[in-house]
């Protein structure tokens, strides 16, 4: 009790106090004064060896003690026990609470305090791992194998069928590879079984992509036969059908049974795929009757939309109508396992449930809907069309009986569209009676029915010529839906044959609003521009249509027949030698293209054409006109017979074309030919005055006593001329005496002149024949609107043949007959009416007002003259 001081309470509490104060038996600076450790060194118990070599674990011994001040030497009592704070030299101090506190076992004397280790440096770098182990190379070669049979299939995804094929086949080898180095490094035992399969599955199936049927075959051999692989008796529906794109109908069957034979009822939905397969093949063979069997199984057990329209067309086959019947209520009874719309429709007070239906209205979910939906209408109205004429005594009566049963099931809305479409089949018989009192019973309908029977009743009416009742129905139907692109056009197309152009051309450009895609109303807004002279324009709709249509020809040729009205012919041939690949054999097209090189000049290109055009179509006169004159042109008289001969078998009542081979025979030298065939055309035409001043001419040159019989005949043909032509004059002149006596006697002093109306030439003044209008008709499936139609009117069908036949007479009949030797004589004895054909041509400058005259000229039964509808 020493060395406990109490502290009085009067004093202060002094921070510092006891600092001082130590044992006096740490105190070594007196140790040679104290008695009992200096006798305890001087005897053998302070000179004894320490009690272990090893370091204790506990507090006895000569464990080397660290502190943060360095080693110290131990101190050895009596008892040997280490003084404390005293410690060896690269002892470690005993186990004591501090430790966390930075001391370390391993510090030297007068190290500094590092509790952190920051002294020693960075942590040294990790081991690099040993890739040159089997182990790991076989890792790595693993990884290799999956990465390609990835590449693989996204190349196929990607449609690249060449590089998914070569990564499949680089994964083969890799795979073989890693086979051969674990046999060799004795691990066969872990071969990775499905590496290999997904190997060989993935190549056998880019064998199949690439068409490469009897490589993958054989590879899917490798994988059933291996019987290390689970399940690969499935893969054999695979191999089936390879066999039935082979049309290897038996081998085909063969396996899909052995596939159903290895699949267990667990697996139904692949059992019933499998049993639809079967059937589709035994359909494809004509076995008729198994595939029913297959298909009634998947009826019963499973039906679905695909299976019961496969039916019906196998019953359809062999003839059964009641089965036909039961396999339709079958096939509209079928679950399509899709919800009602109406839970698309939005509540008016919940905007959470509004948000949330406005992001499901048209996600993909609905959209799969939609499609199972169409889809199964189509398949409906398919078999609709099909067993209607066969189920009943007629197919009015066969729609009657399918409507009753739509009626009934979930495609109510369905029987409205089939009694369309049975009035479609009266239109495809022409039965048009039948056809419009089926559509006028849909005027009390809802709209969009009532929209489409109008429509239709719209078309039957135009094509009829009863504009006005087109008229009507064409606004009904605007009436009952003013979107319906298609009543549109039948309202423009009523106002385009009334000359109302301006309204027509907002009409069809309402449609084009309402469905930008509408071909039909882009081609007669097209020509309506045409009609008012906007040719720019119509260039513009027709350009615009050609970029929709690329292999139309319609729209070629009203490209090349634009760009000839703006006098641009090079643009038009361009646009023709187009048409001539789309339709290569079309007569007219290549007349039209010949006609375009003879403006030009370039005589060999059209005489080119002109020949292809005769050759497709020996039956054109102005062709064969044309061609006959370019052969005299270039004075091949003799060729040029056979086409007069060839217009002679055509038009036998023209006394021309019989003229012109008598002049072709006269100028190539063949006299007794010559004088033969003007008989021949005196027998038929007796008062014809050409041919017997000819005959006169022929046979005194040759000698001939007929010559006084023919002189005689000319004389008389002459005076009747003469007697007729007096005739006509006293005629005109009475008349129009009469006609200024009237003039006269009623007070009017003008002196009024009669001008006989001059006769119309080549380029003719009567209405152009423009390409008219193409009506409209809504079907139940497809709702269209067929494109205006080039009428072809019997006044105005022959326009252009006969403007071009009379350029061509003209060219034929200005040739100078002076260096013949029966002219040349006696000159005066021929009638100056008559020019001999036969001599050089002149021809007809054809300018831009006659082009403008001719814009529809072209008209061809091949080509067609109105878009076909989809």
């Amino acid at each position: 009790m020493e060395n406990v001081h109490l502290v009085p309470e009067e004093e202060e509490d002094d921070l510092y106090t006891g600092y001082n104060d130590y044992n006096p038996t740490f105190d070594s600076e007196d140790l040679h004064n104290d008695v009992a450790f200096q006798q305890a060194v001087r005897t053998s118990h302070g000179r004894r060896p320490p009690m272990t070599a090893k370091y204790p674990g506990t507090a006895i011994g000569g464990r080397p003690i660290g502190t943060a001040y360095g080693s110290r030497v131990p101190i050895g009592t009596a008892m040997g026990r280490p003084m404390t704070g005293a410690v060896q030299d690269g002892a470690a101090r005993p186990m004591t609470a501090v430790r966390a506190a930075g001391y370390s076992s391993s510090i030297a004397r007068g190290s500094a305090f590092d509790p952190l280790g920051q002294a020693k440096g960075p942590a040294p770098p990790l081991e690099t791992k040993n890739e040159d182990t089997p182990e790991e190379k076989i890792k790595i070669l693993e990884k290799k194998v999956n990465d390609l049979i990835e590449d693989s299939c996204l190349a196929h995804a990607r449609g690249d069928l060449q590089v998914s094929l070569e990564k499949a086949k680089e994964a083969g080898r890799k795979e073989r590879a890693l086979v051969r180095q674990r046999e060799q490094t004795g691990t066969a035992d872990h071969i990775n079984l499905d590496l290999t399969y997904s190997v060989l599955f993935n190549l056998a199936n880019q064998y199949a992509n690439n068409d490469m049927y009897t490589e993958a075959l054989n590879t899917y051999q490798v994988i059933v036969k291996n019987k290390m692989f689970n399940n690969a008796g499935r893969l054999k529906v695979n191999m089936a059908n390879i066999y039935f794109k082979q049309k290897n109908y038996t081998k085909a069957i063969k396996f899909y049974r052995m596939a159903l034979d290895q699949i267990s009822n667990a697996h139904n939905a692949m059992r019933i795929k499998i049993m639809q397969n079967i059937g589709v093949v035994f359909i494809h063979m004509g076995q008729y009757s198994d595939a029913i069997t297959s298909f009634e199984y998947i009826m019963t057990e499973s039906p679905n939309i695909k299976t019961g329209f496969n039916l019906i067309l196998c019953y359809y086959a062999i003839g059964d109508r009641e089965r036909m019947k039961k396999a339709f209520q079958k096939l509209i009874c079928v679950p399509l396992g899709v919800d009602d719309d109406d839970k698309y429709i939005p509540p008016n007070d919940d905007p959470h449930a509004n948000m949330v239906i406005e992001a499901i209205k048209n996600d993909k979910l609905h959209q799969m809907e939609r499609e199972r939906k169409a889809l199964a209408e189509k398949y409906i109205m398919t078999s609709a069309k099909l067993i209607a004429p066969a189920i009943e005594m007629s197919f009015a009566a066969g729609f009657d009986w399918c409507v009753d049963m739509v009626k009934g099931s979930q495609y109510v809305e369905l029987a409205n569209d089939l009694e369309i479409n049975k009035a479609i089949t009266y239109l495809r018989q022409r039965d048009f009676k039948q056809a419009v009192e089926t559509l006028k019973m849909f005027e009390k309908k809802d709209s969009r029915v009532k929209s489409a029977a109008a429509t239709n009743l719209s078309f039957l009416y135009f094509l009829e010529k009863d504009f006005d009742q087109a008229d009507r129905y064409a606004e009904l139907a605007m009436s009952a839906d003013r979107y319906n692109p298609a009543a549109l056009i039948n309202k423009g197309n009523t106002l385009f044959v009334k000359e109302d152009y301006e309204k027509a051309a907002e009409f069809y450009k309402e449609s084009l609003r309402n469905d930008s895609s509408c071909t039909e109303a882009l081609y007669n807004l097209g020509l309506t521009y045409k009609r008012l002279g906007r040719l720019e324009e119509a260039l513009d709709c027709f350009l615009k249509l050609h970029a929709i249509l690329r292999n139309s020809a319609q729209v070629m040729y009203q490209l090349a027949n634009l760009y000839e009205m703006l006098e641009d012919p090079h643009q038009a041939i361009e646009w023709l030698m187009q048409l001539t690949s789309v339709t290569p054999t079309d007569a007219q097209v290549l007349a039209k293209l010949g006609d375009l090189y003879d403006n030009e000049g370039d005589k060999s290109q059209a005489f080119q054409y002109y020949y292809e055009s005769y050759r497709y179509f020996p039956s054109n006169i102005s062709v064969i006109e044309w061609l006959g004159a370019y052969y005299i042109d270039t004075q091949f008289c003799e060729k040029a017979i056979q086409y007069f001969e060839r217009a002679t078998l055509i038009q036998p009542t023209q006394v021309k074309w019989q003229l012109m081979v008598a002049s072709c025979y006269r100028r190539s030298g063949n006299y007794q030919k010559a004088l033969e065939t003007y008989k021949e055309i005196h027998r038929k035409f007796p008062e014809n005055v050409e041919c017997l001043r000819f005959l006169v001419r022929l046979c005194t040159d040759m000698g001939l006593k007929e010559v006084q019989d023919y002189a005689t005949k000319l004389k008389k043909v002459e005076k009747m001329k003469e007697i007729r032509e007096q005739r006509v004059r006293s005629g005109r002149d009475s008349s129009a005496r009469s006609r200024r006596e009237g003039s006269a006697g009623s007070g009017n002093t003008s002196n009024l002149t009669h001008t006989p109306p001059k006769k119309a030439s080549g380029s003719s003044s009567s209405p152009i024949n423009t390409p008219p209008l193409r009506a409209s008709v809504s079907r139940s499936e497809v709702k269209y609107s067929p494109v205006l139609e080039q009428s072809r009117d019997s006044g105005q069908s022959n326009h252009g043949t006969s403007a071009k036949s009379e350029r061509l007479s003209v060219k034929l009949k200005t040739l100078p007959g002076s260096n013949e030797p029966y002219e040349a004589s006696t000159q005066q004895e021929i009638d100056a009416s008559y020019v001999d054909p036969l001599g050089p041509q002149t021809q007809r400058p054809k300018t831009a007002a006659r082009k403008r005259n001719e814009e529809d000229e072209f008209a061809d039964e091949e080509l067609g003259d109105d878009l076909l509808p989809e």
